[in-house]
């Protein structure tokens, strides 16, 4: 794996995703942008569109969305499991281990992992990073709800949180459209597309807005081991994962390159609801987008082999 390569390889994938986010960040510290309305308008309407268009331009099978969705769960269970060994070495105090647990159970598969995979593999693989998306999606607003609120929510409040997540009818509806082979109309078909073009420029716009939120934490062993888990561990499981769940070509480059991803930045709003240091989060999902690159460089030359 040669420094050329490294080089072209950030260059050519990541330099972008950087810069857009960057002028972003400029953005929200220069100017009064509300990025918690952007962050409604992309989750309501512009991911939910971009998943669809994906999803019905590239029709897979039921076995294949099954498989990646089994996947992404068994992820998801054991970063949790993990997380949970070494923060009982450290002795990390339970919201301190709450904080750390969310962050390394879950990723920024939307706003950074769909345009990477994008940028690195192209459609074929991005179909399957946003198969991931969603039922990370799914399990973050459940289970991730409930790992939040330490134990005080019912599981019927987390089924409701469920039924608010818009990306989920996306999947639905494309699947009955390919089950059923229906044709979308040429108005529908270009609204769709406009969307879903601008979906991805958007989530990385919003994403540089997000961090101009960051607050500094002094816990550095929970900061050091949920960065840690998110950039080593998390590629490290994926490929071990891979190989059971038979995982090859475009669907192993989307899948593992989605684990690999830095905290969610929705790990923010948990941590304000439920009062679990909102400063650690943030610092978290900051130290880990900024890190993120010299994990996922040599991770991409790796799985574009």
């Amino acid at each position: 794996m040669s420094l050329s390569l490294l080089a072209s390889t950030f260059t050519n994938n990541l330099l972008p995703i950087m810069l857009l986010s960057g002028a972003g960040f400029t953005l929200g510290k220069l100017l009064s942008i509300d990025s918690r309305s952007l962050g409604r308008v992309v989750f309501y309407v512009f991911s939910p569109l971009l998943v669809f268009n994906l999803l019905i331009q590239n029709s897979l099978k039921a076995s294949e969305v099954a498989l990646i969705m089994a996947f992404t769960t068994a992820v998801s269970l054991m970063m949790g499991l993990i997380t949970l060994f070494f923060a009982r070495v450290l002795n990390l105090e339970r919201p301190v281990l709450m904080a750390v647990l969310i962050t390394s159970m879950f990723g920024n598969n939307g706003n950074y992992g769909l345009p990477l995979v994008s940028f690195a593999f192209g459609e074929g693989a991005l179909r399957y990073a946003s198969l991931y998306f969603v039922m990370m999606s799914i399990l973050f607003n459940t289970l991730g709800v409930l790992i939040a609120s330490l134990g005080h929510m019912n599981l019927r409040e987390a089924a409701l949180g469920l039924l608010r997540v818009p990306t989920m009818y996306a999947v639905v509806l494309a699947a009955l459209i390919n089950i059923l082979k229906i044709q979308i109309s040429a108005p529908l078909t270009r609204t769709i597309e406009l969307a879903a073009g601008g979906s991805i420029p958007l989530m990385l716009v919003l994403l540089g807005l997000e961090l101009t939120r960051v607050q500094w934490s002094s816990s550095l062993r929970a900061i050091g081991l949920s960065t840690s888990l998110r950039l080593l561990a998390g590629p490290v499981l994926g490929l071990l994962l891979a190989i059971p769940f038979g995982l090859q070509g475009t669907a192993r480059q989307g899948g593992i390159t989605q684990t690999a991803m830095p905290a969610a930045v929705t790990t923010t709003v948990l941590a304000t609801e439920y009062r679990l240091d909102p400063a650690l989060v943030t610092a978290i999902v900051f130290v880990s987008t900024l890190l993120s690159p010299l994990t996922l460089t040599p991770l991409l030359v790796f799985l574009g082999r």
